[in-house]
């Protein structure tokens, strides 16, 4: 366990001689035409940038992105932003005593006890068509990995274990409609087990789109296929696989995976054009923007502001809120809605 501040509890103008992984190093010119060298540097709760402006040659031979590094040098701000002015760099060795793990970030949740649910929601499943195939998509091998995969390569669920997190908040989600819908007698009526199928599989392909051995970013086969096309590519086969499967389902299946990130602009081969996958798509919504919106105002807000840094892929800032008082304190009507609740009056 590292003994030293965190990137998101950095301030300005502190000291560092701290250990990070490196994530990116690229030269850059200065205006009389010399070199320096800008560095990104990350641990879990965040990255940082930073400018190294002379004696930097040694280290830019050996650097390359994954690598532990450790830094010394300064906090500074710039812009309304904090970056660091590096004083020194080095590559760590076995002697410095850290790990991967120290950096790279990992879900709150306990990986054993999300994978425990999913299993538990598998065997709810009535249809033993959808039941079979996803015993056949979540073999060991892939259920492991699976298990331990992100969702994401830095928008949402971007941690050691978010994407069975993420699936399992669709999951829920999904199954809330259907239980909203039941109770309203609602008519046509939702595919419960349809639907949850989806939901499982709908970014399974995810395990092959990303790599997360040290940082982050998309495989060759992620960036040349995708992971609708890859998870598409699996159910296929896998339904082929189970004698007498119905077509129509495997289509409708299908029809969920590949629709479920909703517009064609959006990377979504079809738009939805069931009642299930409308659903999903909006479920896979509200746990994709809930986590990342969450994760952006968590980063906290830009120096002396009470809004975030402008964020490219929402195209915004976001409100940090200081949580004052009154949004704990119990209002009248709470009260007296309980009270009614309990066959008082407000003047018991």
């Amino acid at each position: 366990m590292l003994n030293q501040k965190s990137i998101k509890e950095l301030q300005n103008k502190d000291v560092i001689d701290h250990y990070f992984l490196l994530k990116k190093f690229e030269l850059k010119q200065k205006k009389d035409g010399s070199n320096y060298l800008v560095i990104e540097v990350s641990d879990k709760s965040g990255s940082i940038t930073g400018n190294f402006w002379e004696g930097f040659d040694e280290f830019y031979k050996k650097a390359f992105a994954g690598a532990i590094v450790k830094v010394k040098g300064l906090v500074e701000a710039f812009n309304e932003r904090l970056q660091l002015r590096v004083e020194s760099i080095e590559l760590a060795g076995e002697k410095n005593e850290v790990d991967l793990s120290d950096f790279i970030p990992s879900s709150v949740r306990n990986i054993d006890e999300m994978k425990k649910e999913f299993q538990l929601r598998i065997k709810k499943i009535k249809n033993e068509w959808l039941k079979n195939l996803l015993k056949n998509m979540f073999t060991q091998e892939r259920f492991e990995k699976f298990a331990f995969a992100p969702a994401g390569k830095s928008f949402h669920h971007n941690y050691i274990g978010g994407l069975i997190e993420h699936t399992l908040e669709v999951v829920r989600i999904c199954d809330l409609m259907c239980d909203i819908s039941e109770a309203s007698n609602f008519q046509p009526t939702i595919n419960r087990d349809l639907l949850i199928t989806g939901a499982m599989l709908h970014d399974i392909g995810k395990i092959e789109e990303l790599s997360y051995e040290t940082f982050f970013d998309y495989t060759d086969k992620g960036k040349l296929l995708g992971h609708i096309v890859i998870a598409a590519n699996w159910i296929y086969s896998a339904c082929k696989q189970i004698p007498y499967f119905p077509e129509e389902l495997q289509v409708l299946v299908l029809h969920l995976v590949l629709s479920h990130q909703g517009k064609l602009e959006n990377a979504s081969p079809v738009e939805p054009k069931t009642l299930e996958s409308i659903i999903l798509y909006y479920a896979d919504e509200l746990s994709a923007k809930t986590n990342a919106y969450r994760q952006i105002i968590s980063g906290g807000g830009e120096l002396n502001s009470n809004w975030t840094k402008f964020h490219y892929l929402i195209q915004s800032s976001l409100f940090v809120s200081k949580e004052p008082d009154y949004y704990h304190k119990e209002s009248s009507y709470q009260k007296e809605s309980e009270n009614e609740q309990s066959g008082g009056t407000l003047f018991d």
